[in-house]
């Protein structure tokens, strides 16, 4: 493949007849020919690659050529939405390869249609800026077929109705709902289930894993590669994820409820107001030191 993949990235390449200004990049053609090898002997790969040298193309050639089942995830929507919408289908039809590509993301960037009924009367939309957003955001629910909000520029991230109009895992009812046939969520991860290549972001695939490391499940479908681009992200997000924290409130919750439970296994009252004094004491030393 690594002459294949040279004759693809080359200056007389099927990129450089269909990429308006595409241009050769020896970095870009040796970083594909990484990843390739990678992914026909299932093998890892960490790659830093400086602007310029084209490091989309670089993984998604490959993935295409490849023909396994291939998992891509972004640290941002953006990029995940500039792959699926606008990098993927170029790419495969300048390839002539016919590939299913799948767009995951969150419950949370999805229309959920029996929270959508029940909006109305949940939030009345009075004033007249109300109102017309309100009519468009019915009007783009009608029409939408993959209910996925970023369709709807009137409401980016932070838009106090966008939860109104999505699920979460505690509200979602699954297939109790009556909407259960028409919903996006899981038609969505219906079409990843069945896609040769699905798009997700940091956030959906660690969830994932979060799930499947505590046995309730999982979200993504099995995949034999999973490449992650802006991978610089990910430990401070899996840091949310596995990560544990302790902070003085936790300490003071756990201080007020300690004596009793220690009272009630029988635990020495005197030696227990002793051990509180000591442990407080510690921790003001504790918490000056660390504001020092």
């Amino acid at each position: 493949m690594p002459q294949e993949l040279n004759e693809i990235l080359g200056e007389d390449g099927p990129l450089a007849r269909a990429v308006p200004g595409f241009r050769p990049r020896a970095a870009q053609q040796q970083l594909a020919t990484h990843v390739a090898r990678c992914l026909d002997e299932r093998a890892w790969l960490v790659a830093e690659a400086g602007t310029g040298i084209g490091k989309t193309f670089a993984y998604l050639v490959p993935a295409l050529l490849s023909g396994r089942r291939v998992i891509i995830s972004t640290g941002t929507r953006t990029l995940q939405d500039q792959l699926f919408h606008r990098d993927l289908p170029l790419l495969a039809q300048a390839l002539g390869r016919a590939a299913t590509v799948a767009l995951l993301k969150g419950r949370a960037n999805y229309l959920c249609l029996e929270r959508f009924k029940r909006l109305p009367n949940e939030l009345p939309l009075e004033s007249a800026l109300e109102r017309g957003l309100g009519a468009r955001v019915a009007a783009w629910a009608q029409a939408t077929r993959e209910g996925d909000l970023a369709e709807l520029a009137e409401l980016p991230d932070g838009h106090p109705l966008r939860e109104r109009i999505t699920s979460t895992r505690d509200s979602c009812t699954g297939n109790r709902c009556a909407d259960f046939a028409r919903c996006h969520v899981f038609a969505a991860r219906r079409r990843a289930n069945d896609a040769d290549i699905v798009v997700v972001n940091h956030h959906l695939l660690l969830a994932d894993l979060a799930l499947k490391e505590e046995g309730y499940g999982d979200i993504l479908p099995s995949a034999d590669a999973v490449i992650l681009d802006e991978a610089h992200q990910l430990p401070e997000l899996a840091g949310q994820f596995f990560g544990t924290s302790f902070t003085s409130r936790k300490i003071d919750q756990l201080l007020a409820d300690l004596p009793t439970l220690l009272l009630e296994s029988g635990f020495d009252s005197r030696r227990l107001a002793q051990e509180e004094t000591r442990l407080r004491a510690t921790q003001a030393a504790a918490l000056r030191a660390a504001q020092s």
